[in-house]
């Protein structure tokens, strides 16, 4: 009976495997990976003067994510301007500490064009995540008349 150890044994390793994925033979699990991040503009269409609401969610990974701690918030509009804005937190500590999951802002497009809305996290000067959008402006009734 000594013969059937190795292969049941292996049968159980792979079983195991496929119940317990990222738990087994070494897979990282889900909370460990980086977080992902989407940007939406609302409304993503409209004319001149157009106010956007921009909307950034943080989905997936740990909610202690260290690089995502604490970060800077960067908001480029496309348009030459940018927004910054940074919080004073409390030290970093790994399983208490929490990440921010939604960030929102909004911005008014004067002139018609094709905008592309760049949201960034940073931790002191480097991009640790970033997600974009883009914003289509038409011109509004009484753009391009001289005044």
């Amino acid at each position: 009976m000594a013969y059937l150890y190795v292969p049941v044994c292996t049968v159980v390793v792979l079983l195991a495997s496929l119940w317990l994925p990222g738990h087994a033979l070494g897979a990282q699990r889900d909370d460990d990976q980086k977080p992902s991040l989407s940007l939406r503009a609302t409304p993503p269409v409209g004319f001149s003067p157009l106010r956007v609401r921009a909307a950034t969610d943080i989905r997936g990974g740990s909610d202690d994510y260290q690089e995502f701690y604490c970060a800077t918030v960067e908001w480029d509009w496309g348009d030459g301007t940018t927004s910054e804005n940074s919080t004073d937190c409390e030290p970093y500590e790994a399983g208490k500490s929490t990440i921010r999951r939604r960030f929102t802002a909004e911005h008014v497009y004067r002139q018609q064009g094709n905008y592309r809305i760049t949201f960034r996290l940073k931790q002191k000067t480097r991009v640790v995540g970033a997600t974009t959008a883009t914003v289509q402006v038409r011109g509004g009734a009484g753009e391009g008349l001289e005044r």
